[in-house]
């Protein structure tokens, strides 16, 4: 069973949405689920500092050995911040997707947009757990 952080929001594209101490600022990453169905992880690829995105834009890709996944961003906003570790470690997507294997962090355009997620319960059924 996947592990499915009841203090997070999901995408039905496998894409969580983690709180920061700034309520405009989100971490994002892939959950436990997708790396789980992508196996090893061997190269990621992320946008830059200050690209900009809307819900649903694609911003980077994960590359795995059993397949090339393109990443969804979540919500509408700027990149803060993005994650060097996983350019010589692209492996802690898949030992700590929710901790050290987190992606980008975006500055929200509109907070309201997290509206549109799905919280644990309904991301849980999703995946069929």
């Amino acid at each position: 069973m996947a592990d499915i952080p009841s203090d997070l929001l999901y995408t039905e594209e496998h894409e969580y949405v983690k709180p920061t101490p700034d309520p405009d600022v989100v971490t994002i990453g892939i959950t436990d689920y997708a790396q789980g169905e992508l196996g090893d992880v061997v190269y990621i690829e992320l946008p830059k500092v200050g690209t900009k995105y809307g819900p649903h834009d694609v911003f980077g890709t994960v590359e795995a050995v059993k397949a090339v996944s393109e990443l969804f961003s979540p919500l509408a906003g700027e990149v803060v911040a993005v994650n060097d570790r996983l350019d010589k470690e692209p492996a802690l997507v898949n030992s700590d997707p929710y901790g050290d294997g987190w992606m980008i962090k975006l500055r929200l355009k509109s907070s309201a947009d997290r509206d549109s997620l799905l919280g644990p319960e309904e991301y849980s059924k999703h995946v069929g757990q």
